[in-house]
């Protein structure tokens, strides 16, 4: 479970970021991206290292390739948790990824891999957004 206070934290940089996105202050995100890596570093390898902060590092990393490394280390930490919620939301946004990258294997198989792990979790949601990215995938 994550800290809530690291939750917040975490939260509110990335609601920060999606705004500095929106309106084009290429500064401000570049200054509010740095203070997320800096988190998420800072707190590595301690009870507080968590694998929301790393998702969430990796979903405003602009770089596909470092974003993969990153989206990488956040599903190790939710393997360690066996935080099912987290790996299924961590592969799907990798296979997104690996999508548009043409890694249309790669996609599949952290596709498969979300698809087992959201048998156990609650949200419909992202169930449904997993098997449909899959079946456009193997249809293909």
């Amino acid at each position: 479970m994550i800290n809530t206070k690291m939750h917040k934290a975490v939260y509110g940089l990335a609601e920060k970021l999606m705004d500095a996105d929106r309106k084009g202050h290429k500064d401000n995100f570049e200054s509010l991206y740095a203070e997320l890596q800096t988190l998420c570093t800072d707190n590595e390898k301690t009870d507080k290292d968590h694998p929301e902060q790393w998702e969430t590092l990796a979903d405003f990393t602009e770089d596909f390739d470092v974003a993969l490394g990153l989206y990488e280390k956040a599903l190790g930490k939710a393997r360690d948790m066996n935080a099912k919620d987290y790996l299924s939301s961590i592969a799907f946004s990798m296979a997104r990824l690996q999508v548009e990258l043409g890694q249309t294997d790669a996609a599949i198989n952290n596709l498969a891999d979300a698809k087992v792990s959201a048998n156990k979790i609650e949200d419909k949601e992202l169930k449904a957004e997993i098997d449909e990215l899959l079946e456009s995938l193997q249809d293909r």
